[in-house]
C-alpha cells in the first residue's frame, strides 16, 4: 500500500525542500528531472510504467522487467511496448488505445483514474494479467503519468476455476444446468423480441446403466466424454451443449425460422443427425460398444411460456421418445402434456392414500371347484378416491408400481389378507377357505420378504397353507435363484404359490420345473376366446396337459360363460374363477355368497349378488 500511494502521490515542484527530500534538485533541466524519477521508480519493487504528456512510454523500470521476463535490450522502442507485450493480435488496437485514453485523463485531470485490467505476454510465453493504476504528477513534470501494475494472476485464475466449477461439467467441459438455464432465459427474450423459433433437444442416452454396470465406470466415462464430442460436431457455432447430469445431454439452437413448420423441419434434421452420430460405434480398449439414443425436442417462440415450462415440454417429448421404444425422436404434444399433468396429480393423491390408508379396500372374487363348491378368493385391491370415486386398478397399480409406492400398498394386502383368514378361521363356514394375494416383483425382491410374510402369519395365527400367494412369469425375469430360495423357504412353512396369467409371459420350462409351485394360472386372454380360436384351445390344452405332467393343479380365471367352463372341465381344469361365479365384492358381499350357494346354484348365487350391488 505505501509502494502504490508513492506512486499515486505528485512529486512536488523543483527547487522545493519537499522535491530535495525525494532526490529532485532544484533548477534542474527536464531531462535531468525524468533521469531522476527513472532512477526512483527502478529502485521501487512495484512493476511500474513512466508516460510522458504526449502518451510515448519513457521508462518500464526494473521491476517491470523482472515480472515479465523482459530486459531493456528486448524493448529498445520504449513507445511500442504495448504493442509487443499484447498476447492478442486482433485485441491489440483496443488495447493500446484504452492505454492512451488512460493516460489521457490522468492528465487533464491531474490526478488517479480507474483501473484498466491489462493481459501481458510474458517472455517465456505465459500470459500474466496485470491491474493497472495511473497517476498524473503534478503540471510542472511535464504531465508525465506513473503507472503502478498489482499482478493479479493468481487471483484471476482462481475466478476462472470457481466460475468453470459453479458453469461447467468436470468430466466433459460442456456448461452444465445452471449456464443452460441462463443462456435459455436469454434465448428466449430474444425469441420473444425478433419472432424467430429456437429449439431445444434433450438427448437421453438408452440403457447408459446397464452400460456402466458391465463395463465398469470408467468406460461410461470415456462414453459420456465421445457423446459430447460428437455433439458438439452436430452442431454450427452458436449453439449451445449442455450435460444436465448423468447421461442427459440438451442442445439449443436459435433463431431457426419465424415459420413454426419450417424451424420444426429444421429440428428434426438436427436430430437426424445427432441420431446418425450417437449410432455409430465407440472404440474403447480395442472393442466396439453401442449405444443409441432417446431425444425429445420442444420449439419456442414469441409465445413461449417460462423458462422452467419449456424444460418440462422437452421432458414430456423425451418420456415419449423412450415409451415409444428408445432410438427415436418426438416433438412435445400438448395432450401428451395434460395426460403427464394428470398422471402427476394422480401419483400426488396415490401417495396421500398410501400415508392413509382408509382409501384402499380389498374385493373378493370366488374361485371354485368343478362341482361349484368354493374353495377360496382371490384378493383384489380398490381404491376408493374421496372426489374421483372407484379408480381403475389398470390405472393406478401400474403407477405404484413405477413410483414405488406399490411396496407400502403391498404390505397393506398382505397384512389385511392375513386379518381376514384369521377371521374366517373362527367361523365353519368360511374355514375352509384358501385367500390369493398378488404378489409385486418389487416387493418379492426385498431382502425382507420372507420376514414379513412369516411374521405376517405368526403375528395374526393363521394357517399358512390357507395363503396363496401368486406371482407373474415376469417376475422370473431376473434373479431366479434369489426367487427359488425364498419360495422353498415360505414353501417350508406351509405357505402355497400359484403362476398367476401363465402363458403370457417369457419364462423358460427349465426355471420353471425348477419353482416349488402349487398352482398355475391360466390366464384370462386364452380363456376369453377358447371356443372360436383354435390358437386358444391349443394353448389351453397344452398348459392344462404340462401341468399335469408336473403334478400341479390348474385354475382357469375370466371364466364367464357355462360352456367355457365346460370345454376347461372336459380338458382336465378342475378349478376356476370368473363373472359365471362372482365378480370382485366387498367382504360382506363375499359371505352373502357364500351362504347363498347353499340354497341355490353358484351361477345364480353370483348374478343375484352383482343386480343387487349394481
Amino acid at each position: 500500500m505505501q509502494q502504490t500511494l508513492m506512486a499515486h502521490q505528485p512529486l512536488h515542484k523543483a527547487g522545493t525542500r519537499s522535491g530535495a527530500a525525494v532526490g529532485i534538485q532544484a533548477k534542474q533541466t527536464p531531462w535531468e528531472i525524468e533521469a531522476n524519477l527513472r532512477a526512483m521508480i527502478d529502485a521501487i519493487p512495484v512493476p511500474l510504467v513512466m508516460s510522458n504528456g504526449r502518451g510515448n512510454t519513457l521508462h518500464l523500470n526494473r521491476a517491470f522487467m523482472e515480472s515479465t521476463g523482459y530486459t531493456l535490450d528486448d524493448m529498445p522502442a520504449m513507445a511500442d511496448w504495448l504493442s509487443r507485450v499484447c498476447p492478442d493480435p486482433h485485441d491489440r488496437q483496443r488495447v493500446v488505445q484504452s492505454w492512451h485514453d488512460n493516460l489521457e485523463k490522468a492528465r487533464l485531470t491531474g490526478g488517479a483514474i480507474a483501473p484498466m485490467e491489462l493481459d501481458v505476454k510474458c517472455r517465456d510465453g505465459s500470459v500474466r494479467t496485470f491491474m493497472c493504476c495511473t497517476a498524473a504528477l503534478e503540471k510542472s513534470f511535464a504531465g508525465i503519468c506513473l503507472t503502478l501494475l498489482h499482478d493479479i494472476t493468481s487471483n484471476k485464475v482462481a475466478v476462472d476455476e470457481f466460475e468453470n466449477l459453479a458453469f461447467y461439467d468436470p468430466l466433459t467441459y460442456l456448461p452444465n444446468r445452471r449456464f443452460l438455464l441462463d443462456r435459455l432465459h436469454q434465448a428466449l427474450a430474444l425469441s420473444i423480441r425478433t419472432g424467430w423459433h429456437g429449439a431445444l433437444l434433450l438427448v437421453d442416452l438408452d440403457n447408459f446403466k446397464g452400460i456402466n454396470d458391465a463395463l465398469g465406470h470408467s468406460v461410461g466415462d470415456l462414453m459420456l466424454v465421445e457423446t459430447a464430442n460428437r455433439l458438439q460436431n452436430c452442431v454450427q457455432r452458436g449453439a449451445t451443449i449442455a450435460r444436465l447430469g448423468a447421461d442427459e445431454f440438451v442442445v439449443m439452437i436459435e433463431n431457426l425460422d419465424e415459420g413454426e413448420h419450417v424451424a420444426a423441419a429444421h429440428a428434426e434434421a438436427l436430430g437426424g443427425k445427432i441420431h446418425a452420430a450417437l449410432n455409430l460405434p465407440y472404440l474403447f480398449n480395442g472393442y466396439e460398444h453401442f449405444c443409441t439414443a432417446s431425444i425429445g425436442v420442444t420449439l419456442f417462440h414469441s409465445s413461449a411460456k417460462t423458462l422452467e415450462e419449456t424444460l418440462k415440454r422437452a421432458d414430456v417429448a423425451l418420456f415419449q421418445a423412450k415409451k415409444a421404444g428408445r432410438n427415436m425422436l418426438r416433438f412435445f404434444d400438448p395432450v401428451i402434456q395434460a395426460a403427464i399433468a394428470a398422471r402427476v396429480a394422480l401419483e400426488a393423491d396415490l401417495r396421500r392414500a398410501v400415508s392413509d390408508q382408509g382409501q384402499f379396500l380389498l374385493y373378493y372374487q370366488a374361485q371354485v371347484d368343478s362341482s361349484g363348491h368354493m374353495i377360496g378368493a382371490e384378493s383384489l385391491v380398490r381404491w376408493l378416491h374421496p372426489l374421483r370415486g372407484m379408480v381403475s386398478p389398470a390405472e393406478f397399480i401400474p403407477l405404484a408400481e413405477e413410483s414405488g409406492l406399490i411396496l407400502p400398498l403391498g404390505h397393506w394386502v398382505l397384512a389385511t389378507a392375513c386379518q381376514q383368514l384369521a377371521d374366517w378361521a373362527k367361523r365353519p363356514a368360511t374355514a375352509h377357505l384358501t385367500l390369493a394375494v398378488n404378489v409385486s416383483a418389487k416387493q418379492f425382491h426385498l431382502p425382507t420378504f420372507v420376514e414379513e410374510v412369516l411374521t405376517l402369519v405368526d403375528y395374526f395365527k393363521i394357517n399358512p397353507a390357507k395363503l396363496k400367494l401368486e406371482i407373474t412369469e415376469s417376475m422370473l425375469l431376473e434373479h431366479v435363484d434369489d426367487i427359488i430360495a425364498k419360495m422353498t423357504e415360505l414353501k417350508i412353512r406351509g405357505i402355497t404359490f400359484s403362476m398367476d396369467d401363465f402363458g403370457t409371459g417369457y419364462s423358460s420350462l427349465q426355471y420353471l420345473k425348477r419353482l416349488p409351485l402349487d398352482q398355475i394360472k391360466i390366464d384370462q386372454s386364452f380363456v376369453r376366446d377358447i371356443l372360436v380360436d383354435d390358437s386358444g384351445r391349443a394353448i389351453v390344452r397344452t398348459i392344462i396337459a404340462m401341468a399335469q405332467g408336473m403334478n400341479l393343479n390348474v385354475i382357469a380365471e375370466g371364466v364367464e360363460t357355462k360352456a367355457q367352463r365346460q370345454f376347461l372341465l372336459d380338458k382336465g381344469c378342475a378349478y376356476y374363477q370368473g363373472f359365471l361365479f362372482g365378480r370382485p365384492m366387498p367382504v360382506e358381499q363375499f359371505e352373502q355368497l357364500l351362504i347363498l350357494k347353499n340354497t341355490i346354484c353358484l351361477e345364480e348365487a353370483g348374478e343375484a349378488i352383482a343386480k343387487s350391488a349394481g
